[in-house]
């Protein structure tokens, strides 16, 4: 039994109301079940494990949301804003990318082979033990960004100019 006073209940009675304009009102999250299209609104989505490759996802965006184990194989995300996105293990082999805000993101163990990042902004970034064979990173951000372990071989560095050597783990070592 309840030893709740009159008083007592009449505070909760009255709080809830004055608490519920207090609080901001909670999201709803329907665009995360919207169509693959350009300039979807997936924010703090968790898409993990979907097939996304081939779709045109330009201006899109992604921002805290959870794409783990997805495929963005030749998938145009041109201009995406995807910062703070989590595409841990996720598979982006010949995705464009150019103009990307990946801030923040986490692309530990990603597959980036052959993806056109061109003037991405990938500060802070997690590219630990990210492949990253052949991407254009021309233009490309990367202050603060975690690249430890991260196969740049063959990829087109920063300055548009310098090619990296096969076996530049961690960094771009110049081709001779």
């Amino acid at each position: 039994m309840s030893r709740v006073s009159a008083a007592g209940r009449m505070l909760v009675l009255l709080a809830g109301p004055v608490l519920s304009a207090l609080l901001p009102p909670m999201e709803a999250r329907a665009e995360c079940a919207d169509f693959a299209a350009p300039e979807v609104h997936w924010r703090r989505c968790v898409l993990d494990g979907q097939d996304l490759g081939g779709v045109d996802f330009s201006g899109a965006v992604f921002r805290d949301s959870s794409f783990k184990r997805s495929v963005f194989d030749g998938s145009i995300l041109d201009g995406v804003d995807a910062r703070r996105v989590k595409l841990v293990s996720a598979s982006l082999r010949g995705a464009s990318l150019v103009g990307a805000n990946l801030g923040l993101a986490d692309l530990t163990s990603a597959d980036l082979e052959g993806a056109i990042l061109r003037d991405a902004d990938l500060s802070r970034t997690k590219l630990f033990n990210t492949n990253m064979r052949g991407v254009d990173l021309t233009g490309a951000r990367l202050e603060g960004a975690d690249m430890l372990r991260a196969d740049f071989s063959g990829a087109l560095w920063t300055d548009g100019e310098t090619r990296c050597s096969a076996g530049s783990i961690g960094r771009c070592h110049r081709a001779r």
